[in-house]
């Protein structure tokens, strides 16, 4: 398995918005290879996002990336994020919902 965990930096008062559209494309339809997909306020920081994700794979993320409902929910959040934090890649060995 693949994983990531990476942090997202909202402009400010854009938190609800880009996390509605982040939860949009978990629902936008088949994400081949997709095993987790958890978006996550972050409550001590007012326009911080959390986003988890688990993949059979790392070719399985990097295809996801070239689906057009991702490209398209891609280009429409860049507006709103302000900036990145710490992304770190995962190697989920297992757990809940996992195995």
């Amino acid at each position: 398995m693949y994983g990531r965990h990476g942090k997202l930096l909202a402009k400010p008062g854009q938190r609800d918005a880009l996390v509605a559209l982040l939860l949009e494309a978990s629902r936008g339809g088949a994400m081949p290879g997709c095993r987790l997909y958890v978006v996550s306020e972050i409550p001590a920081e007012p326009d911080a996002i959390s986003v988890l994700e688990v993949w059979e794979d790392k070719g399985a993320h990097e295809a996801s990336l070239q689906l057009e409902s991702v490209r398209s929910i891609i280009a429409q959040g860049r507006p709103l994020i302000a900036g990145m934090g710490e992304s770190v890649e995962l190697r989920p060995v297992g757990g809940q919902g996992l195995d």
